[in-house]
């Protein structure tokens, strides 16, 4: 377990450092002047442009900015934004409960939702089956782009029980605010869930050792949580912790959908305006979450069934 912690450790800085840099550099890359953002479009005098241009390293070379901003990180010193003029870390900080509570939220809904189906399903062959089956094959291919304006469309404007837009104010307006977005990022998650779990929790109630024990007279429903269940729970498990992770980068989609001020809309708009130092900030966080929830999907997985290896499956 040590080792294989130290890999992954070793794993993550070097992820870190490629993505950083892809990111550094198709942002340097990419048409548009980050200094049109603090002038607003209008000319600035040219004193102004060169103590701007100096302030931010505007001005240096791609590699010497990439250093910089590189030693900076390392230090816990992420910059300050071009459009926002704040520090970068202060305002990580101040957005990522926001996309936290939206990812904590949808991955509720997946659980919940997805292993209650995929049981159900399992469970009652027939018309119960089939009608799941239907849904999440429906579901799971559904955007969280084209699920969030359903959900906008439905229960915000056409009933009017949810807001649509907004972070909310306080934990119970804050729940009310989070619910469709955590709906629209969580649905073809929870579908694909529940697929997953209908097969797996059929494939163990066909074993021998789970007929076996139905024969001796066990109580059903103790076969399917202590065998059935049991045994299903690592592709359960891993498939769960791989879409928790895929929410991390869909979060974007959907924080933007319905105006949060989450990491994922913040991460869009500094990257629309070509705000480096917010961008590079903000993906590095981002990233180190991925890599972290697949880490403890895989140590997870080999908690559940110690026949998996761990050096094997990094």
């Amino acid at each position: 377990m040590a080792s294989y912690l130290v890999r992954r450790l070793v794993m993550l800085a070097a992820t870190l450092l490629v993505s950083s840099l892809v990111v550094f550099a198709g942002l340097s890359a990419a048409p548009g002047d980050p200094l049109a953002t603090l002038s607003g479009g209008r000319s600035l005098p040219p004193q102004t442009v060169a103590l701007l241009v100096e302030r931010y390293h505007l001005n240096e070379p791609f590699l010497v900015r990439y250093a910089s901003w590189l030693g900076g990180a390392a230090r816990g010193d992420l910059g300050v934004s071009i459009q926002l003029r704040q520090d970068v870390s202060a305002l990580i900080a101040a957005r990522a409960g926001t996309t936290l509570g939206l990812i904590g939220y949808a991955a509720l809904i997946v659980v919940v939702a997805g292993v209650a189906a995929g049981l159900l399903a399992a469970l009652r062959p027939g018309t119960v089956d089939t009608v799941v089956v239907a849904a999440t094959a429906v579901v799971v291919a559904v955007p969280p782009f084209v699920a969030a304006m359903a959900l906008i469309g439905v229960f915000a404007v056409g009933l009017r029980w949810l807001p649509a837009l907004g972070d909310g104010a306080g934990l119970w307006d804050g729940v009310r605010h989070l619910t469709l977005p955590a709906l629209a990022l969580a649905a073809a998650a929870a579908a694909a869930v529940a697929r997953i779990t209908r097969t797996s929790v059929r494939e163990e109630l066909g074993r021998e050792h789970v007929q076996t024990a139905v024969a001796r007279g066990i109580p059903y429903a103790a076969v399917v949580r202590r065998h059935a269940l049991r045994n299903a729970a690592v592709p359960i498990g891993t498939l769960t912790g791989m879409t928790v992770a895929s929410m991390i980068a869909l979060a974007a989609v959907v924080e933007r959908a319905f105006g949060l001020s989450g990491l994922g809309a913040t991460l869009v708009n500094a990257a629309l305006s070509k705000d480096f130092a917010v961008v590079q900030g903000v993906s590095l966080v981002l990233v180190t979450a991925f890599v972290l929830v697949n880490t403890l999907v895989d140590v997870g997985a080999a908690l559940l069934d110690p026949r998996i290896t761990l050096g094997g499956r990094s």
